[in-house]
C-alpha cells in the first residue's frame, strides 16, 4: 500500500498526453505499443508470464509484444487489431494514455474513435511499403479530429538494413500529404518495434539519425491546451427538481470555467441570468472548470431543458440551423443528400438532412472530388441543415461543441462522425427562378418560395420595437412589412366624440397581407394576431429575441435563417 501511495503521489502532478496510433494494416502499431510498455517497465510480471505462454509456437523472435494490446480472440487468431485498446503508463516526466487503433480499412470507424480524444498521433509506416492510401486516410482523419502533432514512425527498418535512403524517400512521399494538413507539425523517426530500435533508447544501428527516440520525443511534446482556458460552454444533461425551492441544471462543463455570480446566456432562447450556486455531491463550490460535472442553479426561473447550452455572454457560440461540416462515413449504406437523419450534438438530438454534398476527399490523389454521396470509410464536406438551431463552435476552436454524430432514425445505428467547419447563411431567395405554372398560386407554394408562412405580429403595446423587428426580419431575407396608421392631426380630431377617436385596429388589411405570405408587423391592435406583445421584456434586445423565438415556435419559419449571437466562426 505504501508503494502504491508513493507511485500515486509521484505521478499525480505530471502532465498527461493522450496518444493514438494510426496507419495501414500490419505496419506494427500493436507491436510498437507493446515494446513501448515493455521497455518502460510498465508491464506487470504476471502479464509477462502470460505473454511468454501466448507467444509459444509463434514464428516471431522472442516475445510477441502485440499481444499486450490485442486481447480479443479474433485479434489473436488473425494477428490483426479490430477494436480500440487503451493502455496507461507513466515515466518520471509524464503520464500517457495510448489508444491502439486498427489499420484495416473496414475498421476505420474504430480508428476515428481512438483519435477523437488524442493530443498526438503516431502514424506507423512500413519501411518496405512507404506511405499507403490507408496511411494517408488515417493521417487526414487525425488532422480533421484536431490532432496537430503527427509522429511518423517508419517501422521495420531492420528489414531494409536501416537504410538512410529508404527513410529519406518515405519522408518525400509524405510531403504532399503534409502540405494539405494546415498547422500540422510532423516528426519522422526510423524504428524497429520488434527489436526496440529508437523506441525507448536511441539505436546504434542508425548512426545517420541524430534525433530523439520515440519516448524522448513524446516526453518533450508541449502539453495540450487546457479546456478551462476556452470560453465557457455547459450543455445541460438533466434538469433536477427535487423540491419546489430548487431547480438545477446538471451536466459536464465542456470548456471554460464558471463562478458564482457570473452572467450566462442560455441558448437557443437567448435569455440571460446569473449563477446562484454551483452544487456538487461533496458540497457547493465557488468556482468550477472543465471537465468537472456539476449542477448549476440560476438566479432567475428560466425555461431550460436537456440539450440547451449555457455559455459566456461575452463569447457565445454560434446559434444556427445550417453548417458546413467534414463527415467521416462509417456505415455500409451510403450517405445520401436529402435523406433525414438524427444529429446528436452533445446531449441534444435533432432531425437533420444533408442538404448538399460539397465534395469527397480522394485519399489517392489528395484532392477534393465531386460526389453524389459518401460510401463506407469515405470523407467529405457536406452542407447540413437541422430542424432546430444548434449552439456550436467550429471543431478547430472547440472539440466539445464542434463535433456531432449522425444516427439512423430507424435502426439507431451510428452512421457517421461530423466536424463542424462553419455556420452557413441561407442565400437570399429569388435568384434561382421558379418554373411557371398556369394555375393559381397555393399558400403552400407561396410559403415554399418565401421560406416562411404569413403572420401578423401585434406590437401595439410596444410600438418602439416595430421598426426594429421589421429591419431584423428584412435583413434575414424574410418578407416583412411595417403596418402603421398616421396619427390624426388636432384639427381632424377637434369636436369628435371619444368613440370616434378610439385607436384603430389593423383588422382585415393585415390579415389579407398575411394570407399573401407577408409577416405583418403592426403598431395597431390586431386581436387575431399570431404574436401579441403585451408581456414583452423591457429590454429591446431580449424582446427582439423573444419575438423571433415566438415566431419560430409558431411554425412561421419553414426554413429559418440562422440567429447569430456572436461574431461567428
Amino acid at each position: 500500500m505504501l508503494a502504491l501511495d508513493h507511485f500515486t503521489t509521484a505521478t499525480g502532478e505530471k502532465p498527461l498526453l493522450r496518444i493514438s496510433t494510426a496507419g495501414s494494416v500490419d505496419d506494427g502499431k500493436s507491436t510498437l505499443i507493446g515494446r513501448l510498455l515493455h521497455d518502460t517497465r510498465t508491464v506487470w510480471e504476471d502479464q509477462l508470464e502470460e505473454l511468454g505462454r501466448s507467444t509459444v509456437n509463434r514464428a516471431s523472435r522472442g516475445l510477441d509484444f502485440s499481444l499486450l494490446t490485442d486481447g480479443l480472440r479474433a485479434e489473436r487468431e488473425q494477428g490483426i487489431t479490430i477494436d480500440v485498446a487503451y493502455r496507461y503508463f507513466a515515466t518520471p516526466r509524464r503520464k500517457f494514455i495510448v489508444a491502439d487503433t486498427p489499420g484495416h480499412e473496414q475498421y476505420t470507424r474504430n480508428m476515428a474513435t481512438g483519435a477523437s480524444t488524442a493530443d498526438a498521433a503516431i502514424i506507423l509506416l512500413d519501411a518496405r511499403k512507404g506511405v499507403l492510401p490507408q496511411s494517408r486516410r488515417h493521417a487526414y482523419i487525425a488532422w480533421l479530429l484536431g490532432v496537430r502533432r503527427l509522429v511518423f514512425a517508419v517501422n521495420k527498418m531492420d528489414l531494409v538494413d536501416f537504410s538512410e535512403q529508404v527513410f529519406a524517400e518515405i519522408r518525400q512521399q509524405a510531403a504532399p500529404l503534409l502540405a494539405l494538413l494546415e498547422g500540422a507539425q510532423a516528426d519522422f523517426l526510423p524504428v524497429s518495434a520488434l527489436d526496440g530500435d529508437n523506441v525507448v533508447d536511441r539505436s546504434p544501428r542508425t548512426p545517420w539519425y541524430a534525433g530523439p527516440s520515440l519516448l524522448e520525443l513524446l516526453e518533450s511534446l508541449d502539453p495540450p491546451a487546457a479546456t478551462e482556458t476556452q470560453a465557457f460552454r455547459f450543455p445541460v444533461q438533466l434538469v433536477i427538481r427535487p423540491h419546489l425551492d430548487f431547480r438545477g441544471y446538471a451536466g459536464q462543463i465542456a470548456s471554460g470555467r464558471v463562478a458564482v455570480g457570473d452572467e450566462i446566456v442560455t441558448l437557443p432562447s437567448g435569455r440571460h441570468s446569473r449563477v446562484k450556486r454551483i452544487v456538487t455531491f461533496d458540497g457547493d463550490l465557488a468556482e468550477a472548470f472543465a471537465p468537472m460535472s456539476v449542477t448549476l442553479e440560476l438566479e432567475d426561473e428560466l425555461d431550460i431543458a436537456r440539450g440547451d447550452t449555457l455559455a459566456a455572454p461575452t463569447a457565445p457560440p454560434v446559434l444556427a440551423r445550417r453548417a458546413e461540416a467534414m463527415v467521416v462515413w462509417m456505415n455500409e449504406t451510403a450517405l445520401a443528400p436529402g435523406r433525414t437523419y438524427l444529429l446528436q450534438h452533445g446531449p441534444r438530438t435533432v432531425p437533420a438532412r444533408v442538404e448538399k454534398m460539397v465534395y469527397r476527399w480522394d485519399v489517392n490523389s489528395l484532392e477534393p472530388k465531386e460526389a453524389a454521396g459518401l460510401e463506407l470509410n469515405e470523407i467529405g464536406r457536406v452542407l447540413i441543415e437541422c430542424a432546430e438551431p444548434l449552439a456550436f463552435d467550429s471543431y478547430r476552436t472547440n472539440r466539445a461543441t464542434g463535433g456531432f454524430i449522425l444516427i439512423d432514425p430507424i435502426h439507431n445505428l451510428t452512421l457517421g462522425a461530423g466536424l463542424i467547419e462553419a455556420a452557413v447563411r441561407r442565400e437570399r431567395r429569388g435568384g434561382a427562378g421558379v418554373a411557371f405554372r398556369a394555375a393559381r398560386l397555393t399558400p403552400a407554394e407561396r410559403a415554399a418560395m418565401f421560406g416562411h408562412k404569413g403572420a401578423v405580429v401585434d406590437l401595439s403595446a410596444r410600438p418602439d420595437l416595430a421598426p426594429l423587428l421589421e429591419r431584423q426580419l428584412l435583413e434575414q431575407g424574410h418578407h416583412a412589412l411595417l403596418w402603421e396608421l398616421p396619427e390624426a392631426s388636432a384639427e381632424a380630431t377637434a369636436g369628435k366624440p371619444a368613440e370616434a377617436l378610439a385607436k384603430p385596429q389593423a383588422g382585415k388589411p393585415a390579415e389579407a397581407l398575411a394570407k399573401a405570405g407577408q409577416i405583418v408587423v403592426t403598431t395597431q391592435p390586431a386581436p387575431g394576431a399570431l404574436v401579441q406583445s403585451a408581456d414583452l421584456s423591457a429590454d429591446d434586445d431580449e424582446a427582439l429575441l423573444e419575438l423571433h423565438e415566438r415566431l419560430r415556435r409558431s411554425g412561421v419559419f419553414l426554413i429559418q435563417d440562422d440567429v447569430d449571437l456572436g461574431e461567428g466562426i
